[in-house]
């Protein structure tokens, strides 16, 4: 039996077919929008964004990999499935957003405030991933990257024309909105027209909204400790260093975890329903796909960090301004972390098979901790060099130390290492 299928690697190679799209037009157009609002403004986006990353999980509930992990253990049960997530996230939305108007009419209303609001309405079209779920779990990911490489030419477009007109950060904020709202009618008109589901048999299911909220808490919780995670640096770096600084090391984060870290991810991710669909019946094969899957991921994540060591300099003086030029060392040393995280990542695929997501949430506790401290202690001495370092330790902690302390993942690991087959 071959390691993986003919279709396997055809829904992979979709996969990561659309985020090498994402990297040749983010590579085009996000330093012109980075030069065109400059350092600071560009710090009040990001940090727009990392508010709103943090309300993120409570938008998608955790759902996202246990509705495909359903999807594929239970095919039969699609309409069932597809239409109580759908529900769930709609009202997950809805409690949010009355949270957030709550905030907003008590408190102070600043440009940041208001940006917030715009990037969060934006999720109302985002419940439209429930149909996405459904064909990355029939490995039908050829569908979900015409859908998406059509948004993105229209994205491209409306960005190129801010661009070009010295827009402000509340439209670049509002093509989120537009992003998703053309991605959702889109998805519509394909399913309406493959007739691979029908919205009319799509029902609501109490006993299975309890089972799937069920078993995404753990990963709704760690889902939240990881946005949290990540913008810990957005937050010590505005706080002692201000929105210039949260601006050039976005476009370290850029250059890391847009352009490398999502073809990683994509390779993960379009290879997971065949993970997925040998775990219950055959263990010897499913060690041999985690073996080869991590092996690919170490090799791509030396790459990365190889790359940047070497070409850090040449590509933020090329393609930035100079308000961008200390973003150089901070890049060399943030480069390295995909190494880790891949592993990470792949690990957390193992959990959601095992059904052990409660060790997701003490991995990602872990990882804050670590980052807090260090980020408390480095970057007011070493400033963006010190959040650099702050974030590779903890990555390393986390997705490395982490699955040291099992016993049983470091019986797979020593299998990996020295079985031959």
């Amino acid at each position: 039996m071959p390691l993986f299928s003919k279709k396997d690697f055809a829904n992979t190679k979709w996969y990561i077919l659309e985020k090498i799209c994402q990297l040749i037009v983010g590579i085009y157009i996000t330093p012109k929008i980075f030069n065109s609002l400059g350092a600071f403004n560009s710090g009040e986006l990001e940090i727009s964004k990392a508010i709103v990353g943090v309300l993120t999980p409570f938008f998608f509930l955790g759902l996202s990999a246990i509705c495909i992990r359903e999807l594929v253990f239970k095919p039969k049960l699609k309409h069932s499935i597809i239409g109580t997530t759908l529900i769930l996230r709609f009202f997950s939305f809805l409690v949010v957003s009355l949270c957030l108007l709550t905030y907003t009419y008590f408190t102070n209303t600043s440009e940041i405030t208001l940006i917030v609001l715009i990037l969060a309405f934006s999720y109302l079209f985002k419940i439209s991933d429930v149909i996405e779920y459904f064909f990355v779990a029939t490995k039908k990911y050829k569908i979900v990257f015409y859908c998406k490489i059509t948004t993105l030419a229209l994205v491209l477009a409306a960005q190129y024309y801010g661009v070009q007109n010295n827009f402000s950060a509340f439209y670049f904020a509002a093509l989120m909105c537009f992003e998703f709202a053309v991605q959702t009618l889109i998805y519509l008109g394909v399913i309406t027209l493959s007739k691979q589901l029908y919205f009319k048999q799509l029902k609501w299911s109490s006993k299975l909204a309890k089972d799937l909220l069920k078993s995404a808490f753990p990963l709704l919780v760690s889902n939240f400790i990881i946005v949290f995670y990540l913008a810990i640096d957005d937050f010590f770096i505005n706080h002692y260093l201000g929105n210039s600084a949260n601006g050039v090391f976005s476009v370290v984060d850029f250059l890391v975890i847009f352009i490398t870290w999502n073809i990683g991810a994509a390779f993960i991710y379009g290879l997971y329903p065949a993970l997925a669909e040998c775990y219950l019946d055959n263990k010897e094969l499913y060690l041999k796909r985690l073996k080869f899957m991590s092996k690919i991921l170490l090799v791509y994540g030396l790459c990365i960090g190889l790359f940047y060591t070497f070409f850090a300099d040449f590509i933020v003086t090329t393609y930035y301004d100079d308000s961008f030029k200390s973003a150089t060392r901070p890049l060399k040393i943030f480069a390295w972390s995909p190494l880790f995280i891949f592993i990470g990542m792949l690990f957390e695929k193992h959990l959601v098979n095992q059904n052990k997501l409660h060790r997701n949430v003490y991995r990602f506790v872990l990882g804050c901790v670590v980052n807090s401290i260090l980020c408390f202690l480095l970057i007011p001495k070493y400033e963006l060099i010190g959040a650099a370092f702050a974030v590779l330790i903890s990555h390393f902690v986390t997705n490395i130390v982490f699955i040291l302390l099992y016993k049983s993942y470091r019986t797979h690991i020593k299998t990996f290492l020295l079985a031959n087959h």
